[in-house]
């Protein structure tokens, strides 16, 4: 999978850049020049984020249009401010904002800021098919063996024919592909009769969320 983003301007300099810096940081790029047509594309498909050239003719009443919509689009909203100057942007609802001339420092640091908001709120609610034993235990009782059948950033899907505790419990489980593991404190979330349980994190270190954020993202990407 891939992240997508639309950059509505006609200042192709400054496009170039941009282009550039998506690029790198692995963003598709769909160029408009006329903010109608960018909001008739908007209408009919999905991406992570709008980048709009407030220089452009057409591009107020084009934000307007997008605040007015009955479910706003939760895509980062990156204003390129031009002439108008940041203090006139304060109602365009931008997510971010950067300023012409634009500088490959600053529009690096704004977009990677862009793309961590756009990952996280992917990964939050994605979760990844695994196939992956996992070894369980509470307290001084005898750890017992587990699959682990999906992953996300804050829990994951169990299959195992044992008695689940009512209370927090260590969970051990190696990610495939990777010399990292996952060792946390989890409590189950739900449970079904086919032996299916939901598990969700509520103890897990600062380096070991890093790894798991990271590994993710790479698998992610590479599905």
């Amino acid at each position: 999978m891939t992240l997508s983003s639309m950059v509505v301007s006609r200042d192709w300099q400054e496009v170039g850049v941009l282009e550039c810096i998506l690029g790198g940081l692995h963003i598709g790029v769909d160029i408009e020049s006329e903010p109608l047509k960018a909001r008739e594309k908007l209408a009919k498909s999905k991406i992570d984020a709008l980048i709009v050239d407030c220089d452009l003719n057409g591009t107020a009443g084009f934000l307007r249009s997008l605040r007015r919509q009955p479910t706003p689009s939760p895509v980062p909203l990156v204003i390129v401010s031009g002439s108008a100057g940041r203090n006139a942007l304060e109602s365009t609802g931008a997510t971010f904002v950067f300023e012409k001339p634009i500088s490959v420092e600053q529009a690096v640091h704004t977009l990677s800021a862009a793309r961590n908001m756009i990952l996280d709120g992917r990964l939050r609610y994605h979760r990844l098919p695994l196939n992956v034993p996992a070894n369980l235990s509470c307290g001084s009782k005898a750890a017992f063996e587990a699959t682990v059948t999906n992953l996300s950033q804050g829990g994951v899907g169990i299959q195992t024919g044992a008695a689940l505790p009512t209370g927090p419990f260590r969970l051990n489980f190696s990610l495939p592909g990777s010399a990292l593991s996952i060792r946390c404190l989890g409590k189950v979330a739900w449970t079904d009769k086919q032996g299916n349980a939901g598990v969700r994190f509520v103890q897990i270190s600062r380096r070991t969320k890093r790894d798991l954020q990271l590994w993710l993202e790479r698998e992610y990407f590479a599905s």
